[in-house]
């Protein structure tokens, strides 16, 4: 019998349970994976709360996580018993001793990198990758806007940005988050509490605004992202964690200067497993280099998962964390 996190009705970190269940072999194009470590995302909080109701209940939870590959189903090619592999997509389920689910959701995992790392970092890297170079192919001296810079994405964008040798000008909510994006590499840091971003992008690009604005946090920040564009820039919206950008007057994009506009979520990028190895390996490329560093500050046993969820969302967690099977 292996042991999963599950729960049979929304609400809070209460809600989640222990429980043993007799996994099922993978049917055809299905790989079941023993986990070594599972990743913890802010999302997983959003399936227990009904906020994004799973498709039944009891549910699983989790997306995220790493192990070796322990049975495959009828017509898996790719992936052997044995192998090494990371995930990032769904099914719900991740929380768990094994977990299965498509050989296409699947990469493998080079050596180099251990489990913990893989799995504290794929949903976020890979959206880092996308965004950095092919939402829009960052370069060299380009001035760059990115809210939340000391996030989850934010921390990774920071040290990704300064290995392409693009200026990041991150927007932070305090003094200490300041620090912390300055010492992950962003160029310069603006902390809206108490500065005007538009006004300070603007001084700090002595006038020339930035290429592109990488914006997760959505409502509250729309105008201001639009006002730090430079004529023809690219506004990124990949977020809303302020809530939903709604009513859009396209006008204002012509008043603003000719701005294009994109929402693009991981799915559209990494949408079969020829795409999402490219990027695993692009990221896993990036760690191994150490221009990219994996900052794993939690480890908790995947029976004390509601532990973990109460402390990421009263925000006492630092970095990445992590569940151990």
């Amino acid at each position: 019998m292996a042991k999963r996190i599950q729960f049979s009705q929304h609400g809070g970190p209460e809600v989640l349970q222990l429980v043993e269940f007799d996994p099922a072999p993978p049917g055809p194009g299905q790989v079941r994976v023993r986990n070594h470590a599972i990743g913890l995302n802010f999302i997983d909080t959003y399936y227990r709360s009904g906020l994004y109701p799973p498709p039944s209940l009891p549910s699983g939870l989790g997306t995220e996580g790493a192990g070796v590959v322990e049975a495959v189903g009828e017509g898996v090619g790719r992936l052997k018993v044995g192998d090494r592999v990371a995930y990032a997509g769904g099914p719900l389920g991740a929380y768990s001793d094994v977990h299965t689910l498509p050989e296409a959701n699947l990469v493998k995992l080079p050596e180099a990198l251990s489990f913990e790392q893989a799995a504290a970092v794929m949903l976020k890297g890979l959206t880092t990758q996308y965004l950095l170079k092919q939402t829009y192919a960052v370069q060299p001296g380009d001035f760059i806007l990115f809210h939340a810079a000391a996030g989850g994405v934010g921390s990774l964008a920071c040290q990704w940005a300064k290995a392409l040798g693009a200026r990041l000008i991150g927007t932070v909510s305090s003094a200490e988050k300041a620090e912390r994006a300055k010492a992950l590499g962003a160029w310069a840091t603006i902390d809206y509490s108490h500065e005007d971003v538009a006004k300070r992008v603007l001084e700090l690009t002595d006038g020339q605004k930035c290429a592109v604005v990488y914006d997760g946090v959505g409502a509250n920040t729309w105008l201001t992202s639009l006002d730090c564009l430079r004529p023809r820039g690219l506004m990124v919206s990949f977020g809303n964690a302020s809530g939903a950008v709604t009513g859009v007057n396209l006008g204002i994009l012509s008043q603003k200067g000719s701005l294009y506009v994109t929402r693009p979520t991981l799915g559209t990028y990494a949408n079969n497993a020829e795409n999402t190895q490219a990027m695993a390996d692009d990221l896993f490329g990036m760690i191994a280099s150490g221009k990219v560093v994996v900052d794993i500050q939690q480890r908790y046993p995947l029976g004390e998962a509601a532990k973990a969820q109460t402390e990421l969302t009263a925000r006492h967690t630092v970095g990445s964390t992590v569940l151990l099977p």
